[in-house]
C-alpha cells in the first residue's frame, strides 16, 4: 500500500498520531535516481543497484535542508546519456512538488490535531497533546 493511502486510512480510521507518524517519516528525505538500464551486467553494482558512474542521483534532506547531486560520468561532457540530465531535472523539480505538497498536507493535519485538542475538555487535553507520564513516586 502506498504511503498516501495508507495516511488516508489512518485518517478515515480516527488514527491521528499514526497518520502524523507516517507523514513525517515519509517528509523527510526524498532520493530521485536515474540510470539507463541494459540486458549486461556492467552497469550495475552491488545488490543489483546501478554503479556511481552510471546514474545520476539527487537526495533532498528536509530536516538538515541538503541536497546532495551525484551526476555519473556517462551524463556529462560526450557520454552517451547527456540528453538525460534535463529529464532528471525535470524529476527533481517534481519531486520538490511533492514535497511542497506534502509540507501543505502535514499543516493541514497539525491544523486539524490542534482544532481537535481545542474541542477536547481540558483535563483530557494534556494527555491529548503531551506523551503519557507517570507521576513520580516518593
Amino acid at each position: 500500500m502506498a504511503a498516501s493511502d495508507e495516511f488516508r486510512k489512518y485518517l478515515k480510521e480516527g488514527k491521528v498520531v499514526e497518520a502524523l507518524t507516517l507523514a513525517l517519516g515519509e517528509a523527510i528525505e526524498l532520493e530521485i535516481t536515474t540510470w539507463v538500464s541494459s540486458d549486461d551486467e556492467s552497469g550495475y553494482g552491488t545488490m543489483g543497484q546501478p554503479a556511481p558512474g552510471s546514474r545520476m542521483r539527487t537526495r533532498i534532506n528536509l530536516v538538515d535542508g541538503d541536497i546532495d547531486n551525484e551526476v555519473g560520468s556517462q551524463f556529462i561532457g560526450s557520454g552517451p546519456y547527456t540528453e538525460l540530465r534535463d529529464f532528471h531535472l525535470q524529476q527533481v523539480q517534481e519531486g520538490r512538488d511533492i514535497i511542497k505538497q506534502n509540507l501543505e498536507s502535514l499543516q493541514q493535519m497539525f491544523v486539524l490535531l490542534a482544532r481537535t485538542v481545542e474541542r477536547l475538555p481540558k483535563a483530557n487535553r494534556a494527555n491529548a497533546a503531551l506523551p503519557s507520564q507517570q507521576p513520580p513516586a516518593y
